[in-house]
């Protein structure tokens, strides 16, 4: 006799859980992640038409998920696979007409610049030529003056800023990530309201992600195996090899230890 297996929860259904699991509404998640209410209820309903395309489909998931505790990266794998492959390099043109384009400035006119530069050097050494005198330190200091009031200096652009990889937490909220770097942890992990959120092996190579409105409670079965980032802040290991390690998290600067 053939045992049949349940089915795989879908994309929008690990949202929906994880969502109410973290006792989070639409309006909280929306607030968040500046989604609208109308593409959440979509997402959490598997549809992804209103999303403006795959480019931006990836990012709500990821954006929905970080707040409600969910793997962000393993659900965009999984939309990836059902939606013909991970996205080329190329990133899509937006559909949202927001901007209008904007006339490109127009660059100064170095040629009459250079004209007037040269106008003067010719001026000064045909002056010194018809007058029989040879040049005077002060008029050879002339030239370069000229021409260096005459043709302005471009100034270096500024760098840009480089952007963090990691996305800054939630204000007012306890965020907690756990990855399981060099081996395997068991964790345990409690919100606020003594609601148990996770209570398992954590795989190497695996990662969750946990948030609260208040405090998140947290036991490391191996601490030296656990890399932390609580609030968006990375704290490293949660401590040495083969520790069991208490933690409790609440909202603001977090501190190792």
């Amino acid at each position: 006799m053939t045992v049949g297996t349940s089915p795989q929860p879908s994309i929008g259904q690990v949202l929906g859980s994880a969502r109410v699991a973290a006792e989070l509404t639409v309006e909280d998640v929306s607030a968040e992640t500046r989604v609208r209410v109308p593409i959440i209820h979509s997402v959490e309903a598997d549809d992804f038409s209103r999303c403006g395309g795959d480019f931006y489909a990836r990012g709500h998931i990821r954006a929905i998920a970080r707040v409600v505790g969910a793997d962000g990266e393993a659900l965009v794998a999984r939309y990836d696979a059902a939606h013909g492959g991970a996205p080329s390099a190329a990133r899509p043109v937006p559909i949202f007409d927001n901007e209008r384009i904007r006339p490109e400035r127009r660059r100064p006119n170095w040629t009459g610049a250079m004209v007037a530069a040269i106008v003067v050097v010719v001026a000064v050494i045909g002056f010194n030529l018809v007058g029989g005198k040879d040049k005077t330190p002060e008029a050879q200091a002339a030239v370069p003056t000229a021409t260096a009031s005459a043709v302005p200096v471009a100034k270096p652009t500024k760098p840009v800023p480089h952007v963090s990889a990691i996305a800054a937490a939630p204000a007012g909220r306890v965020t907690l990530k756990v990855s399981a770097e060099t081996g395997d942890t068991w964790l345990m992990v409690v919100n606020s309201k003594g609601k148990t959120l996770f209570r398992n092996n954590l795989a190497q190579g695996a990662s969750q992600t946990f948030t609260d409105l208040k405090q998140l409670k947290v036991v490391y079965g191996d601490a030296g195996a656990a890399h932390l980032w609580v609030n968006g802040k990375d704290l490293g290991k949660a401590g040495s090899a083969g520790q069991v390690v208490n933690a409790t998290y609440t909202p603001g600067d977090p501190q190792a230890g």
